[in-house]
């Protein structure tokens, strides 16, 4: 569960990477266990990475997400559209980073829900100041982990479609599939959905 995660810098190696996810989900639909889905990545370079230290840093990190969906989701995410698929990415990487989760819920979802449809750096800096205060790992962070991560975050919003500027800061409200907030729902993760701005 969510709220069982500790405080997390693992974005800095593995942002929103839905080439990675889709991929890593493949093999999981076609039967590979993780062990062997590792091998296969690392052996094969199936990512095309030029560094392998880039690989093994993200794969941990997306087999996670992966690993955070049911069948159903897994399934969706190979035989739906991209923009559906951008959607259940976004869903694991909340579900699996804490830290993420929690912008999303106390920043985003706020915005969201005013209609406050401009995300500035000093949103992202609050947070992480608040954090800081509230964690001694999160304060224990170095400025560029924090940079870093402040970045991330805004990659990720910008690749799921949320962010639709980076120099103004423009938001998005996602159009959510019925078929995806109905399966959400029914399996206890509707919080995922309000974090975006949806309601029932």
């Amino acid at each position: 569960m969510t709220m069982e995660l500790k405080y997390s810098a693992a974005l800095t190696g593995a942002s929103f990477m839905l080439f990675e996810f889709k991929q890593i989900a493949t093999l999981k639909e076609n039967g590979l266990s993780d062990d062997e889905i590792r091998h296969k990545v690392l052996t094969e370079n199936l990512f095309q990475y030029e560094k392998l230290s880039s690989l093994k840093r993200g794969l941990p990190y997306i087999l996670q997400r992966v690993n955070a969906l049911d069948d159903y989701l897994r399934k969706y995410v190979l035989q739906e559209t991209l923009e559906s698929s951008k959607l259940v990415n976004l869903y694991a990487i909340m579900k699996t980073d804490r830290l993420f989760f929690e912008f999303m819920s106390e920043v985003m979802q706020e915005k969201l829900s005013t209609h406050n449809y401009t995300l500035e750096k000093k949103d992202i800096n609050s947070y992480f100041a608040i954090k800081s205060e509230q964690d001694t790992a999160v304060a224990s962070w170095s400025d560029s982990t924090v940079e870093k991560l402040q970045s991330v975050f805004r990659k990720i919003l910008y690749e799921s479609g949320i962010l639709t500027n980076y120099r103004t800061g423009e938001l998005n409200r996602l159009i959510v599939d019925e078929q995806i907030k109905n399966h959400l729902h029914a399996i206890g993760d509707g919080r995922y959905l309000q974090v975006i701005g949806e309601s029932r």
